[in-house]
């Protein structure tokens, strides 16, 4: 089981937390309604289980989608998806745990709602960033695996391009802001991958993004923020001016 928490990108410490707290009694059975659930629906779009977060059992989500491996991995069998593609997508469980971790100060798993997309067969790691099927489109996510390097964002979008039949690929994020290019060089990786997109809306404001998935804060002083990167004081410097961060919507042709 160590070893295949490992496979899931699960931390020790996460992974010594989440074995401890195995399920029985009423959480089993709750976990196995839960699962039955979200299998119903593997590989549907526009649905969602709604599984609330019970600080009494704050592993009960993880252990969930670990129930349904056996069944995602069959369907990405079915669907040909190569065993290197499926386990990338599945790693994002070990990496959202140990996000919560930092982001709350205590171990478990929150964003259950965000890894049943993965563990539903809809959301794929092809490489640097990640895809979900959606009706007519793909939807692109930026997981916080390093920089943006435009040759491995060339190798995504390519890999994307073989890999789905959709032909259109839409990005919302605080990464497409255009008022980042004031503060970033022409040349560095965000502005980069700015510019692959045409904005189709200029978003919401997106302040607490910045701060769950640049700084890992829910809320904080702007004061006590890191400033150690190009990225980060001009992140801070923004907000601290009074102006906001938004996530405009981004278009993009594969």
């Amino acid at each position: 089981m160590r070893d295949l928490l490992r496979r899931l990108g699960f931390a020790d410490d996460d992974a010594r937390d989440l074995l401890a707290a195995e399920p029985a009694g009423a959480q089993q059975a709750l976990l196995e309604e839960r699962r039955d659930e979200l299998v119903a629906l593997m590989g549907t779009l526009d649905q969602r289980v709604d599984w609330p977060f019970d600080p009494g059992t704050p592993w009960l989500q993880a252990w969930t989608l670990l129930a349904a491996l056996p069944d995602v991995r069959a369907h990405h069998a079915a669907r040909g998806v190569p065993a290197d593609v499926s386990w990338a997508s599945l790693r994002d469980l070990g990496r959202h745990a140990a996000l919560d971790r930092r982001l709350h100060g205590s171990p478990g798993l929150r964003k259950g709602w965000w890894l049943q997309l993965h563990f539903r067969g809809l959301i794929y790691e092809l490489g640097r960033l990640q895809f979900e099927l959606r009706g007519d489109h793909l939807s692109v996510h930026i997981p916080a695996t390093g920089p943006l390097l435009s040759a491995a964002c060339d190798a995504s979008f390519a890999h994307a391009a073989e890999f789905f039949e959709h032909r259109i690929a839409m990005c919302t994020s605080w990464l497409l802001d255009p008022a980042l290019a004031a503060y970033l060089p022409a040349d560095s990786n965000i502005v980069g991958f700015q510019r692959r997109f045409e904005l189709v809306d200029e978003g919401n404001e997106a302040d607490a993004d910045v701060l769950e998935f640049v700084f890992h804060r829910l809320e904080a002083d702007l004061g006590e923020l890191p400033q150690r990167t190009t990225l980060e004081r001009a992140l801070v410097g923004h907000m601290r001016a009074g102006g906001h961060w938004r996530s405009p919507t981004g278009r993009l042709a594969l």
